[in-house]
C-alpha cells in the first residue's frame, strides 16, 4: 500500500521545483526569489535555497512549520511565507518576486490599478508594504501579514512583491498578471493623461472564473518544464 503522506510530499516537491523554474523562465526573478506550496495544516515546502531557475530534479525543497523557528536551509525571507500560511488558511501556495514593472512602480509609492483585465484581479489596488528592508524576523513578517490581510498581493516598496493562492501554481499565474497590471500602470502614468479606471461594476464583471483564468495562464507558463 503506497504511503500517502510520502506520496503528497514528492509530488508538493515536484510543483515546487516546476513553479521555481517557470518564474526564472519569464522572468519574474532572478538570483533572487522564492516560492512555496502548503504541505498540510502545519507545514509547507519551499524552494531550495538558490536562484529559482537554476533548481533541478534532484533538489529537494525545505520542509518548513507554519510556527517555530525556521530550520537550516530556509532562507530568512521565508519568515514571511510562515506568518501568511499560519493566518490565513485558504492560502495553498505563496510566491516572492522582483520583477521590474513592479518593482519600478513601488519606487513611486504606487501599486497598480485596475486599469486592464489582469488588474482587475487585485481591485482596487494591492497593498503596499512601505518598508524597504528585507523581511527576516516576527515583527516585520507580522506587519507585512497585517497589511496584506485577505488580498491575492502585497508590493513592497522597492523590494518586488509576494502573491498569494491556493495553489502554488495560481500563486505564480498571479504574479504574473500583478506584472502585467504594473506594466499598464507605468505605460500609462508615462502618457500623462488621466486613465480610465475599472469601476467596481466592470470590476465584478471582468475579474471573474479565477481558478480557471490563473490556470490557464499557469499551463501557458510552464509548458515544457521537464517535470510535468
Amino acid at each position: 500500500m503506497p504511503d500517502e503522506a510520502g506520496t503528497n510530499l514528492t509530488l508538493t516537491a515536484s510543483r515546487v521545483r516546476v513553479a521555481a523554474r517557470t518564474l526564472a523562465r519569464v522572468g519574474l526573478v532572478h538570483a533572487y526569489g522564492h516560492c512555496s506550496a502548503r504541505l498540510g495544516e502545519h507545514q509547507f515546502l519551499v524552494s531550495p535555497p538558490k536562484p529559482l531557475g537554476l533548481v533541478v530534479a534532484e533538489d529537494a525543497p525545505v520542509v518548513v512549520a507554519t510556527t517555530g523557528k525556521l530550520p537550516p536551509g530556509a532562507l530568512p525571507e521565508v519568515i514571511a511565507h510562515q506568518h501568511i500560511y499560519r493566518h490565513r488558511p485558504e492560502v495553498g501556495g505563496v510566491v516572492r518576486f522582483q520583477s521590474p514593472h513592479v518593482m519600478a512602480l513601488s519606487a513611486l509609492g504606487r501599486t497598480p490599478r485596475a486599469l486592464h483585465g489582469f488588474g482587475a484581479y487585485f481591485a482596487p489596488c494591492p497593498p503596499m508594504h512601505p518598508d524597504p528592508r528585507l523581511v527576516r524576523d516576527d515583527a516585520s513578517a507580522i506587519a507585512l501579514t497585517e497589511r496584506m490581510g485577505g488580498a491575492r498581493a502585497i508590493v513592497m516598496r522597492g523590494n518586488g512583491a509576494i502573491t498569494a493562492g491556493a495553489s502554488v501554481e495560481e500563486a505564480v499565474a498571479l504574479a504574473w498578471y500583478l506584472e502585467d497590471a504594473a506594466r499598464v500602470e507605468l505605460a500609462v502614468l508615462n502618457t500623462g493623461l488621466e486613465p480610465q479606471v475599472f469601476t467596481a461594476e466592470e470590476v465584478r464583471d471582468r475579474a471573474i472564473d479565477v481558478r480557471s483564468m490563473l490556470m490557464r495562464m499557469w499551463n501557458w507558463m510552464s509548458e515544457y518544464d521537464p517535470e510535468l
